[in-house]
């Protein structure tokens, strides 16, 4: 019983269920591991120590030395080692990532032309920052944003490098510093409503339109979550938001006194008045009014 509970905890291994999100047969995984932790093993040891049929070891082994993941060291007995980790898998990642750029050119060659009426999902905080990324590197025109300074930190480097390839930059932030992301003369930033305070939920979001023909949205609080699209009317409506935004911050900036005293801060009658429940409790929390 003991030795099945170890068998199973061993199967359960992170480091082999990310092995084999690599392409990594399960025994392939369970043999590399095993040569990590005992290396110049026979094939013998190797099938003992990892739980693997000996049938199956000299099969993995010799598919494990082709991809360069262990290589055999002697003879009469065979031995083997593992390859360092960090050597093996900067090479899996080099040789992936060339695969893939060559798959995506030859497969762009004989798929349709992109229908830009999807819209796209994308779930997590990797995957989306990842696409933000990708989205302001690639960017030629300009780069419209609406977003908090928190998420803006994120992406200071490519935004940077975008100045310096003389974009468009438009902002409109929420937070106090617009100097802290004016990265040269062709970067416009305006804070929003003249105070950069978030006050409802929508203010939570993420929202960028590149070169006037893609845009995403990201919720980036709680579960992250992005919408992406080249769909026009929607990147016309992304751009408008960035847009009127712009033009709220320069009103407040010339006339905010008599907006407050007509509206109350933070536009408060205007928005309860049309603000779902769940907006309204967020406006009061974050800024104390009723």
């Amino acid at each position: 019983m003991a030795g099945k509970l170890a068998v199973e905890a061993n199967e359960s291994d992170p480091l082999l269920t990310d092995l084999k999100r690599l392409g990594f047969t399960e025994y392939e995984a369970k043999i590399y591991v095993q040569l990590l932790r005992t290396p110049l093993s026979t094939a013998y040891e190797i099938s003992k120590g990892a739980n693997v049929p000996r049938p199956n070891t000299y099969h993995s082994l010799e598919a494990l030395a082709q991809r360069g993941a262990v290589l055999p060291v002697s003879e009469n007995p065979v031995r083997y080692v593992a390859a360092p980790p960090d050597e093996f898998l900067v090479a899996l990642s080099n040789q992936t990532q060339a695969l893939c750029e060559d798959l995506s050119k030859r497969l762009t060659s004989v798929a349709p032309a992109p229908n830009d009426q999807y819209v796209w999902m994308l779930r997590g905080e990797s995957s989306v920052h990842s696409k933000i990324e990708t989205l302001i590197k690639e960017s030629r025109v300009s780069i419209w944003i609406k977003a908090s300074d928190t998420v803006l930190r994120r992406h200071t480097d490519v935004l940077r490098e975008a100045a310096a390839r003389g974009l468009d930059i438009f902002i409109v932030l929420f937070g106090p510093d617009a100097e802290e992301f004016r990265f040269g003369p062709t970067c416009r930033v305006y804070i929003h409503e003249g105070n950069g305070v978030r006050m409802g939920t929508t203010d939570n979001l993420f929202t960028v339109s590149i070169d006037h023909v893609e845009t995403l949205t990201a919720a980036v609080e709680g579960e992250v979550i992005a919408s992406y699209t080249r769909n026009g009317p929607i990147v016309n409506l992304a751009e408008s938001l960035v847009r009127h935004d712009y033009y709220m911050a320069e009103i407040f900036a010339r006339l905010g006194p008599q907006i407050e005293e007509e509206f109350g801060p933070y536009l408060r009658d205007l928005r309860l008045a049309c603000f779902s429940p769940e907006q309204a409790a967020s406006f009061k929390h974050r800024t104390g009014l009723d």
